[in-house]
């Protein structure tokens, strides 16, 4: 009798132990993440979000920290190498305290019990390592053994010496090196899946999924991202495991609108993660009412017209291949470089608490999570909940209006972004050119309507009150500065020196009421500047310049 006791007894025990085992190797279902994507080469962002208590408390269950936050850059390589980060270097002191950086933060994620991710580029070693081995021509060759081996041993260190690291997102589109000073980062042939994508996919599956039982987040940002063979390639050729997953943003190519809902996104054999900016980088960066949610979960106005069949929103997406859904992945803040920097984050906030609520159960009409963001956060009630919903959609439609067309007729689509503004070019055809500059008038009236809502809604303080009337007279004033733009653009094509001469005045009077914003609203973000041209081709007013001098 006593030995069946405690055979029971050891049973049971073995069946606890497994139970907890099995439990800790369980990830949240689906994974509703956040990042806040801070400028790179900049302070961090200061934001409420880089709180995981406050992302937990909005309906996220996991944290993806940037780039210059990941284990990449704080490993010590001892495993491989002694000599490559020696201890009392420059280098070594630099990646220790990154480390001890990395641990506070992970401390407060798992204090909440919040899963851990770390978006990291790929290739990316120390420099000391690249120029000991010689491999400066072939490190960023994944099917080199000197690189295979050491992003092997790279994974082995970050989970080594990282153990609260649930998961990995990497990256092979681009490579930031602006705050990692002691490294170097490359990828050869980014978009062949023979070459580059596959095997470096599965080497990593196994690696992460396979011997640590973690989760691999693969991007498919600027690498396989747009285009079905290619993706269909890389689906076909890598076995599917349960910790490992797609990351697709659910538009082609970056956070344009105009741009087709991804025809990516529902397709292969691999579990889908939907990556949504909160504070688009092209359109403001919360500093104005630019209401994405609605769009991304029922699905823009441009997708309207997609062919039957297709999925041109999330929703439908979860709906049609439910088996392919991973959940979401909402940036909060950032992406892009330098401003507009906010100083209320509400338009960022709603954007976010809608994707997050959504995503714990998608059976939920977008409306109903609106409106109790409304109630609940912004303490709105009776008919102000109404009209601030007709302002948030008003936005959707002034933004794409103002920046492109619903149909997509400015091929550009990068002529304004971060605190810049470019030269717009004129629409492919007249028909598109005429409906590109009746749109303008179309944003610029619905810019109006929203500054007339946000005045007529009682808000819960006299600092809601100023961030919402001055962030609605931000994108009024900021898109009649795109009108006289796309106007002028119109004129100059045709030779116009009288239309051009007359959106000039247009133009200047424009500017100068925007940048009287400052004074009459004390909580609006920073403005747009004439003189900003980072990653754009043409500056606007260099060119606006240039034709005062037409006679």
């Amino acid at each position: 009798m006593r030995i069946r006791f405690q055979l029971f007894t050891v049973v049971i025990m073995f069946v606890c132990f497994s139970i907890k085992v099995k439990a800790q190797h369980q990830y949240p279902s689906p994974l509703i993440l956040d990042m806040v994507h801070h400028n790179p080469g900049e302070a961090p962002y200061n934001t409420a979000y880089n709180d995981p208590a406050v992302i937990k408390e909005m309906g996220y269950n996991g944290k993806v920290y940037f780039l210059f936050e990941s284990p990449a850059l704080a490993i010590n390589w001892e495993s491989v190498d002694k000599d490559i980060l020696p201890k009392g270097s420059e280098e070594r002191k630099w990646v220790d305290a990154k480390a001890e950086q990395i641990k506070k933060m992970h401390a407060q994620c798992k204090a909440e019990d919040m899963a851990i991710y770390a978006m990291s580029d790929l290739v990316l070693f120390p420099k000391r390592l690249i120029k000991k081995y010689n491999i400066e021509d072939t490190f960023g060759d994944p099917n080199h053994p000197l690189t295979e081996k050491f992003v092997r041993a790279q994974i082995n260190e970050m989970f080594d010496q990282f153990p609260d690291l649930d998961g990995l997102v990497v990256r092979i589109g681009e490579t930031y090196l602006h705050d990692a000073p002691y490294h170097q980062g490359a990828i050869e042939d980014k978009s062949s899946p023979e070459k580059t994508i596959i095997p470096l996919m599965k080497m990593l599956k196994e690696e992460i999924c396979v011997k640590r039982d973690k989760q691999l987040i693969f991007r498919t940002w600027n690498a396989f991202d747009r285009n079905m063979g290619p993706y269909m390639e890389v689906s076909d050729a890598v076995e599917p495991h349960k910790n490992l997953i797609i990351s697709i943003k659910q538009c082609e190519g970056d956070f344009h609108r105009a741009r087709p809902f991804s025809k990516l996104i529902g397709q292969g054999r691999h579990p889908q993660i939907v990556e949504v900016q909160s504070a688009r980088e092209y359109e403001g960066k919360g500093a104005y009412p630019n209401y994405i949610a609605n769009g991304v979960i029922e699905g823009f106005e441009e997708h309207a017209n997609m062919p039957e069949g297709d999925i041109n929103s999330i929703r439908e997406f979860v709906e049609t291949t439910p088996d392919l859904y991973a959940g979401i992945w909402t940036w909060s803040r950032g992406g892009g470089w330098e401003g507009p920097y906010v100083k209320s984050e509400m338009w960022c906030d709603l954007n976010s608490w809608v994707m997050a609520q959504w995503a714990q159960n998608t059976e939920q009409s977008e409306a109903f999570i609106f409106n109790r963001y409304a109630t609940e956060r912004l303490n709105l009630k009776g008919d102000d909940v109404a009209k601030f919903r007709s302002l948030c959609l008003l936005s959707a439609e002034a933004v794409i209006r103002g920046r492109n067309t619903v149909q997509n007729d400015i091929s550009d689509v990068w002529w304004t972004r971060d605190q810049g503004i470019g030269w717009p070019a004129v629409a492919k055809d007249a028909v598109g050119q005429k409906r590109n500059l009746e749109q303008k008038d179309e944003s610029v009236a619905k810019w109006e309507e929203i500054v007339a809502l946000s005045k007529a809604i009682t808000w819960d303080s006299e600092a809601a009150k100023n961030h919402a009337i001055g962030s609605a007279e931000y994108g009024l004033r900021l898109y009649k500065i795109y009108r006289a733009l796309v106007y002028m653009s119109d004129a100059e094509a045709k030779g116009d020196v009288k239309e051009i001469k007359k959106w000039i005045t247009i133009y200047d009077k424009a500017w100068a009421d925007y940048n009287k914003l400052p004074e009459q609203y004390n909580m609006v973000a920073t403005l747009y500047t004439q003189d900003y041209d980072r990653h754009i081709a043409h500056n606007a007013n260099q060119k606006v310049n240039e034709l005062r001098t037409q006679k």
